[in-house]
C-alpha cells in the first residue's frame, strides 16, 4: 500500500489520541508494589498503542509522543522533557518504546488477518513487546550507562517484573475489549485496509 494512503483523517486522529494517551499516562502518580517498587502507566500506554492500532500507527503514536517530549514538553516520566533525558540511564527505555509498540502491533495485525485474534494472542503480543523488546533494550542501555555488570543489572531489574506483568495483562485485556467493541479499528485484510482508505478519502 502506498505510504500516502496511511495519512487518512481517521488514522491521524487515532495516532494523535494515542500519543496523548501515552503523555497523559505520565501524569498519573506511580503505585508502589510490595517492596516499594513503583509501577507507572507509561509502558502500559505504549504497548496498548501497538496492540490496538497495529505496527505502523502504534509506532507512529509513540514517535509523536517522543518528538513532543524531546522538543521540551514535560511529558516524559517524572514530568520532564528535552533531549537531555535521552542521555540518562533511562534513555534506553524511551528508545525502546517504538520497537516495542511495533512488535506488539505486528503480531496483533498478523493474527487479526488470520481471523485468530483473541485474548491469548494479545497477551503474547503485549508480553513480547514489553517483557522482551522494551526490557532488553531499556535495561541494556541502563547497564551500559551506569557501568553495571549482568548480576547487578538483574538485581535492579527483576523487582520490576511483577509490575510489568500486571501492565501486560491490563494492556491485553484493554486491547481485547477495544477490538471487540470496534472490530474495524484494525482491518482484517490488506484488501479491507485499501477499501477503508478509499472510502475515507473519497
Amino acid at each position: 500500500m502506498a505510504l500516502h494512503k496511511h495519512f487518512t483523517g481517521p488514522n491521524v486522529a487515532l495516532v494523535s489520541v494515542f500519543a496523548a494517551l501515552v503523555a497523559a499516562s505520565t501524569l498519573i502518580p506511580a503505585v508502589s508494589l510490595a517492596g516499594g517498587v513503583p509501577i507507572t502507566l507509561q509502558t502500559f500506554a505504549v504497548i496498548l498503542a501497538g496492540a490496538v492500532l497495529g505496527p505502523w500507527r502504534g509506532a507512529s503514536a509513540v514517535l509523536l509522543y517522543l518528538v513532543v517530549g524531546t522538543a521540551g514538553a514535560p511529558i516524559f516520566a517524572g514530568h520532564v522533557g528535552g533531549p537531555s533525558v535521552w542521555a540518562g540511564p533511562t534513555g534506553g527505555f524511551l528508545a525502546a518504546f517504538i520497537p516495542a509498540a511495533f512488535v506488539t502491533g505486528w503480531i496483533v495485525r498478523a493474527v487479526r488477518r488470520r481471523g485468530r485474534l483473541n485474548l491469548g494472542w494479545l497477551l503474547l503480543a503485549c508480553g513480547l513487546g514489553s517483557l522482551v523488546v522494551l526490557n532488553v533494550i531499556g535495561w541494556t542501555w541502563f547497564a551500559i550507562r551506569l557501568g553495571f555488570d549482568l548480576p547487578a543489572t538483574l538485581a535492579v531489574a527483576l523487582p520490576f517484573v511483577p509490575g510489568d506483568v500486571i501492565k501486560v495483562v491490563a494492556a491485553a485485556g484493554t486491547a481485547w475489549a477495544v477490538h471487540r467493541a470496534y472490530p474495524g479499528i484494525l482491518p482484517a485484510t490488506e484488501r479491507r485496509e485499501a477499501a477503508t482508505s478509499r472510502a475515507t478519502t473519497a
